[in-house]
C-alpha cells in the first residue's frame, strides 16, 4: 500500500473512532470498540480488511487495536467523544515529555497542560516520541514533566495500549522547557 493511502486510512480511522463515528453511521460501544464490518461498509473511503490490518499494524504511533478475532477495532486514546476508557493506574517514570509548538508555550507555562476536549493529556516516555507529536503544530518545544513529583502529590497516571502516558492535567509548576527548536 502506498504511503498516501495509508495516511488517508489512518486519518479516517482517527476521525471516526476518536471524534465522529456518526459521520459514517457508526456506533461505538461503551468502551470505544466498533464493528470492523461496519467500517469496511462505509461509503466515504473504501478499503479492504487487509488494508485495515496493514494500517493498524504499521501505524507509527500504534493508534488503533483489534480484538482477538479482528471483528472489532478501537482507537487506543485521544477521544473527544464520551467513552469509558479502561486504563489501569500506573506509577509513572520520573520524567515524562510533551511536544508542543512555540506559540502555545506562554499559555502552557501559565495554566499548565489541559486535556481540553480530550479525555487526558498525552505524555511520552522520551524526547523522540514527544518531538513527533510537537512538530505537527509548529516550531517545536519539548516540555519535561516531573511526573514522579506529580504522582507523589496524588495525580493519577495511566498507560494506554500504545504506551502513551495519560493524566487529567499537568499544572504549570511541574513543567520545565527541556528543548526548543
Amino acid at each position: 500500500m502506498n504511503k498516501n493511502r495509508e495516511i488517508k486510512i489512518s486519518k479516517f480511522l482517527s476521525y471516526v473512532l476518536r471524534h465522529k463515528p456518526e459521520s459514517i453511521g457508526l456506533t461505538l460501544n461503551d468502551n470505544g470498540w466498533a464493528s470492523v464490518a461496519e467500517i469496511l461498509k462505509n461509503r466515504k473511503l473504501r478499503f479492504s480488511l487487509e488494508n485495515l490490518k496493514f494500517v493498524v499494524e504499521n501505524n507509527d504511533k500504534q493508534r488503533f487495536s483489534f480484538n482477538e478475532d479482528y471483528s472489532l477495532i478501537k482507537a487506543n486514546q485521544g477521544h473527544s467523544i464520551e467513552i469509558k476508557l479502561e486504563f489501569q493506574k500506573i506509577v509513572p517514570p520520573e520524567i515524562l515529555y510533551h511536544g508542543t509548538a512555540q506559540h502555545f508555550l506562554a499559555s502552557i507555562l501559565e495554566t499548565g497542560l489541559e486535556k481540553r476536549q480530550r479525555h487526558h493529556v498525552h505524555l511520552s516516555i522520551d524526547i523522540k516520541t514527544a518531538s513527533k507529536v510537537g512538530k505537527r503544530h509548529g516550531k517545536l518545544i519539548i516540555l519535561a514533566i516531573d511526573s514522579q513529583k506529580m504522582h507523589e502529590d496524588g495525580y493519577q497516571f495511566y498507560l494506554s495500549d500504545n504506551n502513551v502516558y495519560l493524566v487529567n492535567q499537568v499544572p504549570a509548576n511541574y513543567l520545565t522547557v527541556a528543548m526548543q527548536d
